[in-house]
Formats: structure tokens, sequence, C-alpha cells
């Protein structure tokens, strides 16, 4: 005989008095911690928790006593459903408190090592319509709320289920039809709902991520500061003529928005979203975009991989720069960018080293980062792609020279030790960390402790609504 679980109690008027990790705000019981979405702090709530641990709870809001002083209304018609903007009802200037605060935590807690006063944290200029780059999914399954479900069973028996816009987590076939999404330029919402009534119109079928069938299968969108446009879709093809099918949405696209240069399509047969291997054809215009920062133009292609707060990414390289050239009396310095992507920091801060190393695992970025060398005239930066802890070894250090400084922005796992391991044999006198998980940052400072200290900690903003932040870390060699 099963035993029946113990029903978990429901926690009354309980007020929230901070913000966690993941976008969630926390409460304190006695000794238990308790994590909630979609609050802020101020609020007070009738928790029902779902989920609980010897030192910590995680529940949902049941009931709203009092609203906090400092709540605002959210600005989306998705917000607490769609899942991408956690903190719309918190204020912009009290979201960056909070991130400065979570940087301050990390490093301190996680980290244990000495660090100096946290510079305050760079905000961002825009908190709408930020970003460059938004993807979206397609799926015969859209995501309903029970009052849709109801509404829809009422009055429009046979509304159509196609939908495009984001998945939603834990139900990986449906997706949430998204009507106006603030985070990118207006123009976003027109081509996406475009493209949308289009497919009702003519028939089209949405994918089926279960069953693998359906022709509209997503749509990527990017923009950029020189004005240009580039969509690219996903189709799915099965029958004889869904190739001339999709060329017919295309088409459309083409002649409802004269605003897009680059207009791509592909047949995406794999069992995921992912086109990183998959040969790209182009409908109309360039099979890229550019970007503008200083005086630099960048190639950004469909796969290439670009910071999507064009505005924030120029002060978050400004920060990295300014670090690693502090202290560059004696000369131009050898630069290491370690993880370089594209070669955006690397052709950044190239006109102020004597070289620079970029090592980058995706092969096709590393023909980017040479591009966009080659388009802006800059001579004195090699590009290596490759495993990093594989690449970046002391017969790559003999050959090509010890690093006077070495820039790092790993992905948000931070880097391997293997790596953290070389930069200590390598010696460089400054190293700059990039990170977008100051987490794994703090983890991988404490294994650079011995050897180096932290002299600045920059915090950058780049995604106004969302718990996520950039933070650039300048370290100096220790003195033996």
């Amino acid at each position: 005989m099963t035993r029946k679980k113990k029903p978990l109690p429901l926690l009354e008027n309980i007020t929230i008095t901070d913000c966690a990790a993941e976008g969630k705000a926390l409460a304190r019981i006695d000794d238990l911690v308790v994590f909630v979405p979609f609050c802020v702090p101020g609020d007070v709530v009738d928790i029902q928790l779902r989920k609980k641990k010897h030192s910590y709870a995680e529940g949902e809001v049941v009931r709203f006593v009092k609203k906090s002083d400092v709540r605002q209304e959210a600005m989306c018609q998705h917000f607490g459903i769609c899942g991408g903007c956690k903190w719309q009802t918190l204020p912009y200037h009290e979201q960056i408190k909070m991130k400065q605060k979570q940087v301050s935590d990390q490093l301190r807690r996680i980290g244990k090592i000495e660090i100096p006063e946290i510079t305050p944290i760079l905000g961002s200029k825009h908190a709408r319509e930020y970003r460059n780059k938004l993807e979206f999914g397609c799926s015969n399954k859209r995501w309903r709320t029970w009052e849709e479900m109801k509404e829809t069973a009422l009055a429009e028996p046979n509304k159509p289920e196609g939908a495009i816009g984001f998945h939603i987590t834990g139900a990986f076939d449906k997706i949430l039809p998204i009507e106006n999404c603030h985070l990118m330029h207006p123009l976003n919402n027109e081509i996406r709902n475009s493209i949308r009534d289009f497919a009702y119109a003519t028939g089209m079928t949405f994918y089926d991520l279960r069953q693998q069938h359906g022709l509209l299968r997503g749509i990527m969108i990017r923009n950029s500061n020189t004005g240009e446009w580039m969509v690219m879709v996903q189709f799915h093809f099965e029958e004889q003529d869904d190739e001339q099918r999709a060329m017919t949405l295309m088409q459309h696209i083409a002649e409802t928005f004269p605003q897009v240069t680059s207009l791509l399509w592909v047949d995406n047969q794999k069992c995921n979203d992912t086109f990183n291997d998959l040969n790209l054809n182009l409908f109309k215009g360039n099979d890229h975009i550019f970007e503008l920062m200083e005086n630099l133009k960048f190639k950004v292609g469909a796969k290439s991989f670009y910071q999507t707060n064009t505005e924030q990414a120029y002060e978050l390289y400004k920060v990295a720069r300014n670090f690693a050239f502090a202290d560059t009396d004696d000369g131009k310095p050898l630069v290491y960018d370690l993880y370089t992507g594209t070669g955006t920091i690397a052709n950044f801060v190239a006109h102020h080293a004597r070289k620079v190393i970029g090592i980058e695992y995706v092969p096709e970025a590393i023909e980017d980062a040479k591009v966009n060398s080659e388009i802006n005239g800059i001579n004195n930066t090699l590009f290596y792609a490759g495993d990093m802890k594989d690449i970046l070894n002391e017969d790559f250090i003999n050959e090509h020279g010890k690093p006077d400084i070495i820039i790092t922005d790993p992905p948000r796992a931070g880097m391997h030790p293997d790596v953290v391991e070389t930069i200590i044999k390598a010696q460089p006198k400054v190293i700059v960390y990039v990170s977008c998980n100051p987490a794994t940052q703090a983890r991988d400072l404490q294994l650079l402790d011995n050897d180096y200290y932290v002299t600045d900690v920059q915090p950058v903003d780049m995604f106004p609504h969302t718990p996520h932040v950039e933070n650039v870390v300048r370290l100096v060699r220790r003195h033996r």
C-alpha cells in the first residue's frame, strides 16, 4: 500500500522581502526560504507551497493581500505566461539595484575572495525595444489559458490552432501565440503577425513537434543599427507542392515589407530547430546585415552570434577595453581573446594591441571574425577554431607568444578548469573576465585567486525586465 503524500501547507500573510535567482522573489519564514514567481519586495501574499525541502520551498501566489508600493503594472499582455520578462512589475531603477546586489552577493558568497567596491551598474539606455534579434517557434498546438479554452469552445470552436510565438516551459510541443512583444522594434510584431495571418488565410500547416510534420516551423527576425532587417523562415517540406507554397509566403514577406534587406529560408528535416549545420537559401537581398560600433562595421549573418542589445554591447566592450589597456605604457601588448565568437571584442580592441589572437569553438563564427577584420582593414588579428581546452595549451602559447593581456568571455557555464590552469601558466599581466553568469564567474575567480587579484568590477545590464546581468572583472597578476 502506497502512503499518500501529506499535502503542502498554505502560508498566509507572507511578506516578500527580496529578489532571487531566475527572476523569482523570496520570503523568509523562520529558517525556511520560500521562492515564488511574479512578486516584488513589499508584496504581502498567501502562498501555496508546491515543493518543500529541508531549508527551502517553492510555491505560487494564490492571493495578494497587499500589493507593494514599488510594484508597477506589467507592460505586456503576455506577462506571467510567456516567462521571458519576469521583472516587468518591478520598476527599472529597482531592477538594476537588484542586479547590482546579485553580482555583489554571488562574487562574495561563491567566490569567497577579496573584492573591491563594485562600480555602480551601467543600466540600459532603453528598457523597451532593445533587442536586435528574436526567434519564434511555430506549432499546430497553441497554448491556451483555461479562460481562453472556455471562450473558444463556446464562441469559436473552429478557431485556427496554429501559433507563432514562444515555447512554454514544461510543454515543449506547445507555443504561446505572441501578439505584441515589447523587446524589439514594432516592425518585428508586424512581420510575425503578417506571416501568421497569411498562413491562416492560405491554409498553410503549422509544425507538429511530436509527429514531426507540418510546413511552417520557425522564424528568426533580426535588425541592426544601420536600419537593415533580416528574416529567416524555417520550413519542413513533405508534400510535393510544399516548396511552392513556402515560396508564396516568402514572396508575401518580400512584397509587404520592403524594409527587409535579407530574406532567407531553410528546409529543416531534423528533429530540432537548430539550423547552424544547414544550408540557408537566399530569397531576396543579401545573406547578411551590418552592425556599426564606433568606427567599425560588423557583418552579421543568420548564424552569427552578436550581442542582442546593440547599444549596451558597445558599453560592455568599452568597459572591457578600458580594463584591458589601463596600464599599457610599455607599448602595444599581445592580447588573447578567448571565446571570441565572431571576433567582436578582438576587432574592437585590435588597434590598441600589437596582435590579437582569438579562439572560438564554432568554425562559422571564426570565419565571420576573419571577414570582420578584413572589412575593417584590421591586419593584426589571428583566429582559431576548436575546443578552448584543446587549443589553448602550452604548445600554442610557445608558438604565438605569452599574452600580456587575456580577455575571456565564456558561455554561462564558465571556463573549463584546464583553461583556467593554462591561463595561470601563461602568466598574463592582466585578465579581463566578461561574464553573463556571475555565479560561474565567481567560481573561476576563486580558482585564479592564488595568482591574480581583482582590481575592478563593473556590472552591465543588457537585458531589462529579466534577471540576467553581465559583469566585467579586471584581474592583475600578483607579484611573488
